[in-house]
């Protein structure tokens, strides 16, 4: 049978000092936290009857998911990640903000500080040329009322052929495959890129570890990220899956939305790839993205999380 000593007032008292409470130094909304991180600990560890093998087993585990630098890898994974922009979504509801583009998880990889484009862009370094299919994304950034916003800006990433980023890859060139694009008078943007590849967790990581003792795979579908920002509307954080992709339905991190299926068309014919500029086949998608109008100056921004920065 299972001991529960965790409610008694002696330890209640006891989990309060250990979070502050009865000190003036320190931060009221983290006292609040941890307190709460505390009673909820101890209830797990009570309820489930946790042995010191596996308490200390998860510590070891959280040191070495910090040290491979995957804590934002497994939130994902877990589907907190998703878990969020969910409770965001019905916070919006609640209060009668709807339409728009969805929004889906940041993910992990962003990069500040891409090079800033005027309406096109090349998002690649050429690097892949030989193996690489030229892929050519555009579309419009719009209000509600389908009214084109002039000066967005779309800030967009994506893996390369080996599913790797760059900055996290070392063998890619700065900033490959990271821009960000100002739209034009039609609220119109454009890039040359090439088509992603999906990727899957470090076999040999922490993350696939946990998700190796769920029964569960670690497989992305390809995608690429976004951030569309623009005065007076909110910001949204949002990715395009591909639609042929097969682990499209089955994203480990859960970020596959409807309205989020970026409709990819492989193009066969000498004549149109002539026309783009390139040789043999290529792909095209075309993606836009309809923004809110903001109720707050705050919520033009993006969230405060940190992110990498290219000179870091």
């Amino acid at each position: 049978m299972a001991i529960t000593i965790s409610n008694l007032p002696e330890i209640q008292a006891f989990f309060r000092e250990a979070a502050g409470f009865g000190q003036d130094q320190g931060n009221a909304r983290c006292k609040q936290i941890i307190l709460r991180v505390l009673q909820d600990a101890a209830r797990l560890i009570e309820d489930l009857e946790i042995t010191e093998n596996e308490f200390w087993g998860a510590v070891d585990y959280l040191n070495r998911l910090g040290a491979k630098n995957e804590a934002g890898l497994l939130v994902a994974g877990l589907g907190i990640e998703h878990f969020l922009d969910l409770l965001a979504d019905a916070k919006d509801e609640a209060v009668g903000r709807t339409g728009g583009t969805p929004r889906t998880i940041e993910g992990p990889l962003y990069v500040a500080g891409a090079p800033l484009c005027e309406g096109v862009a090349r998002m690649d370094d050429g690097t892949e040329d030989d193996r690489a299919t030229v892929m050519f994304l555009e579309g419009q950034v719009v209000d509600l009322q389908g009214k084109p916003i002039a000066g967005a800006i779309v800030d967009l990433w994506q893996a390369n052929t080996e599913g790797n980023y760059s900055y996290f890859d070392k063998s890619q060139s700065e900033y490959n495959l990271r821009r960000r694009i100002i739209t034009d008078d039609q609220g119109r943007y454009r890039a040359r890129s090439i088509v992603p590849s999906g990727y899957g967790c470090n076999p040999a990581g922490p993350t696939q570890e946990c998700l190796d003792a769920l029964g569960r795979h670690g497989q992305r579908p390809a995608h690429v990220h976004f951030f569309i920002s623009a005065p007076g509307h909110e910001h949204l954080t949002t990715q395009i899956n591909l639609s042929n992709d097969k682990y499209l339905w089955d994203d480990f991190a859960y970020a596959t939305r409807d309205g989020l299926i970026g409709d990819i068309q492989f193009v066969d014919d000498a004549v149109r790839s002539k026309a783009r500029g390139v040789e043999g086949r290529f792909a095209e998608m075309t993606f836009d993205f309809c923004l809110r109008p903001t109720v707050s100056q705050k919520a033009t921004e993006r969230s405060q999380r940190p992110r990498a920065l290219q000179s870091a």
